[in-house]
């Protein structure tokens, strides 16, 4: 089978109980049909073998990919950005999309029809996206490779052996050439007038900067971080001083002669491009631009949903949680407007740690603690339960002026890495404590470690599917687990359960903002004021959401999305079966296929309640 029958990985996201489910239980969306014939089975087969072709020859295509999900496979190089690279790829999903139309779906199991489906779907968005391939972003000033140099290598690149040292080394040796590739789509974009907005090019050029800040880089005090990282990896392997040193030597090199020079070019890009951009902020401003953002939606929300639809349903979500935060106000005998509420949690210092390293460290540890006791209940919710470890850290200092508020990182198969929790703890005035409760069960557990990890974790199902990129999904379990806790019984600070519903609204913002900016031609400023108007979060983290959304268009409006669908199909299936009903039934066929779309997911409720509530 040739390469170009195999089909290629979605690159649009890479951030993915005591017994997982087999294949016949992991997909069961319809009732078991008339027992497989030989001939059934010669279609399974190969229908598994296309499959499992096809995802390694991903993995060799897309090494950072790989990577990630535990599999040292071009380990020293990075995924390429060149435009004949993206030629191919679409001509692999053209296809790909071509040969399995030519399986008998009807031939395959029920488990195999949902893979089945799941693949065929996922070619057909990811040919749509591509048709708008200029219009992404390749570089912006919270996701990049001038980021992800150093955040891959020090997160992602694990060293265990000396040829994993030396795989690193050649990762630096490369970032050259992948650096070129990048400049080459700026240009491309340049051409295009596909520019970001000007005020998005300072914070790109200093993140830049800060990997290159240091030993070897420069006479100073401190190491940088690409340095640190790859000392202390090197200094735990169990090997002599001679190889030792050969690889800090190798390493420096390395990073003087190909990483500085590297930055310092794509630093010298972004400098220039900078001087062409406008201050329009939404992807309006774009040739096609209403087509693109609709596209996003599509793709964000796996729904059918327009931009004005979407900013309704934030309009309506925006007026019930404010009608329950008047309700907490009242309770706590604040005499004033919610707006004066606002203003009171934002500013009151009783509410925020101290902006101090002793403060970020009780943030940290306080956020583990709530992890914890959340891990004693988790049974009661779930019989799938991960088995890969959870821990919190703060973002690095090098990327935390530019990194989101939080986000985790999810662990690999073979478990050599545990799941993280990253906090951005650069100001903590943005980090209030009322909402730590909901962030940590969102982040950890129940939220994304749960869903990812037992997604990895997951036997009998092909490994695409446990990585596929459903925005909705992911971040609706997210969404959804926040208010979980609450029905458990937690949040009983009436704080926190404000916290839990300020969360909550600026889910819901979101879907107001993000429509506004990209297709009502809402400014940057505009925006933020909407956020600071209806919210209670500061300055700081209103202007960096909207900063992030300008970045990442449409993304934010999956969250609240695919929330609002997984409530409704709870209640559905509560209501259809009764007494029969088992939330802990209910959690694991939500979770026990890895991510869906939401009218894929649909259908495994439906079948749920079918199959009378059993799993």
């Amino acid at each position: 089978m040739g390469a170009l029958l195999l089909s290629a990985c979605s690159k649009e996201e890479e951030k993915a109980g005591a017994e997982a489910p087999q294949a016949t239980q992991a997909a069961s969306v319809a009732d078991a049909g008339p027992a497989p014939t030989s001939a059934d089975a010669d279609v399974s087969a190969a229908f598994r073998t296309f499959l499992d072709e096809n995802y390694a020859v991903d993995m060799a295509r897309h090494p950072m990919s790989a990577s990630y999900r535990g599999i040292k496979l071009n380990n020293d190089q990075w995924d390429p950005d060149s435009e004949e690279y993206y030629e191919e790829e679409r001509a692999i999903l053209e296809a790909r999309l071509e040969q399995i139309s030519g399986f008998d779906r009807a031939a395959l199991s029920p488990s195999e029809q949902l893979s089945y489906d799941l693949y065929k779907l996922d070619l057909e968005r990811q040919i749509d996206s591509d048709n708008f391939r200029h219009h992404k972003f390749v570089i912006q000033q919270f996701r990049g490779p001038h980021t992800q140099v150093a955040s891959n290598l020090i997160n992602i690149h694990t060293v265990k052996s000396v040829k994993d040292a030396e795989d690193y080394i050649g990762r630096l040796s490369n970032v050259g050439t992948w650096f070129d590739e990048v400049i080459e789509q700026m240009a491309i974009r340049e051409q295009q007038n596909l520019l970001l907005a000007d005020w998005q090019y300072p914070p790109m050029l200093q993140a830049s900067k800060n990997v290159i800040s240091g030993v070897p880089f420069e006479e100073s005090a401190e190491d940088s971080t690409l340095w640190a990282d790859f000392q202390a990896k090197v200094a735990a392997l169990e090997i002599g001083d001679d190889e030792r040193q050969r690889l800090l030597d190798a390493a420096k090199t390395a990073l003087v002669d190909v990483v500085k020079p590297a930055y310092e070019k794509l630093i010298a890009a972004i400098e220039k491009q900078a001087t062409k951009a406008s201050g329009d902020d939404g992807v309006w401003k774009f040739k096609n631009g209403d087509a693109f953002y609709a596209e996003r939606l599509r793709w964000f929300t796996t729904t059918d949903l327009s931009a004005d639809e979407v900013h309704d349903i934030g309009l309506r979500e925006v007026a019930r949680i404010h009608k329950e935060m008047n309700a907490i106000k009242d309770a706590v005998g604040f005499d004033g407007t919610l707006v004066d509420f606002f203003e009171y949690m934002r500013t009151d210092k009783q509410f925020y740690y101290p902006n101090t390293d002793e403060g970020r460290a009780e943030y940290l540890a306080e956020a583990t603690r709530l992890i914890d006791v959340m891990r004693e209940h988790i049974p009661e919710q779930f019989g799938l339960i991960p088995e890969a470890e959870l821990v919190v850290k703060r973002v690095e200092p090098f990327r935390e002026q530019s990194a989101g508020k939080a986000f985790y990182n999810g662990p690999p198969a073979d478990g050599s890495r545990p799941g993280i929790y990253y906090a951005n703890l650069y100001n903590m005035m943005d980090m209030p404590k009322y909402q730590m409760e909901a962030l940590a069960y969102h982040e950890g557990i129940p939220g994304h470690h749960m869903q990812r990890a037992i997604s990895v974790e997951l036997d009998g199902i092909p490994d695409f599917q446990k990585y596929a990129s459903f925005t909705a999904y992911t971040e609706g379990w997210g969404l959804y687990t926040e208010q979980l806790p609450k029905e458990m019984g937690f949040y009983q600070d009436p704080y926190s359960d404000f916290g839990r519903l300020a969360m909550e609204l600026w889910r819901a913002c979101r879907l107001v903002v993000d429509t506004g900016i990209h297709s009502k031609r809402w400014t940057r400023e505009q925006a933020i004021d909407y956020l600071l108007e209806n919210t209670p979060n500061s300055a700081g983290d209103s202007t960096k959401a909207i900063e992030r959304y300008i970045a990442m268009p449409g993304q934010a409006t999956a969250y609240l999305i695919g929330k609002l669908k997984i409530v409704e199909l709870r209640e559905k299936a509560r209501q259809a079966l009764g007494e029969d009903f088992d939330i802990r039934a209910f959690h694991d066929e939500v979770l026990k296929d890895g991510p869906v779309p939401l009218s894929i997911l649909e259908s495994k409720i439906d079948a749920l309640v079918a199959r009378g509530g059993k799993a």
